[in-house]
């Protein structure tokens, strides 16, 4: 009998997080130089919210939109993580099924889902990660 694939199986253990105080500047950095699109935030050690790179980019645009004019020296540093994160989200634990944490994302249309464990932050499991599973299942059933 086959073993059921689990979050476990899929996830990036080794996370990058942000600070909710840290700013945007930092967050579009971090995504760039890991070529990651998504950040746990963390106050402490209590993951509070999620910054996407769609997050940053609509913080960028109304940003811009405010300064618009201004002689100000207001600059996009002033933007940090918690001024523009998402806390609404969705978790998983590394034991949830690979098939379950899948619906999840297809039904709340998230890019990713933080895997906790006892209330810690343990990995992160994304689209792509589904993606790079879906298709190893697709080749190995076709082979």
């Amino acid at each position: 009998m086959a073993t059921r694939t689990t979050v476990a199986d899929l996830m990036t253990a080794d996370v990058v997080t942000l600070a909710e105080e840290q700013d945007v500047l930092f967050a579009t950095s971090a995504m760039t130089s890991r070529r990651i699109r998504h950040l746990p935030v963390m106050r402490d050690e209590e993951l509070v919210g999620i910054v996407s790179h769609r997050d940053l980019l609509r913080a960028q645009a109304r940003f811009l939109e405010q300064v618009r004019g201004e002689d100000d020296e207001t600059t996009i540093a002033s933007v940090l993580a918690r001024d523009v994160m998402t806390t609404d989200i969705t978790t998983v634990s590394p034991d949830t099924p690979a098939d379950v944490a899948a619906m999840i994302l297809v039904d709340t249309k998230f890019g990713c889902l933080p895997v906790v464990d006892d209330g810690a932050l343990v990995g992160i499991v994304t689209e792509s990660d589904f993606l790079r599973w879906a298709v190893g299942v697709l080749g190995s059933s076709n082979a």
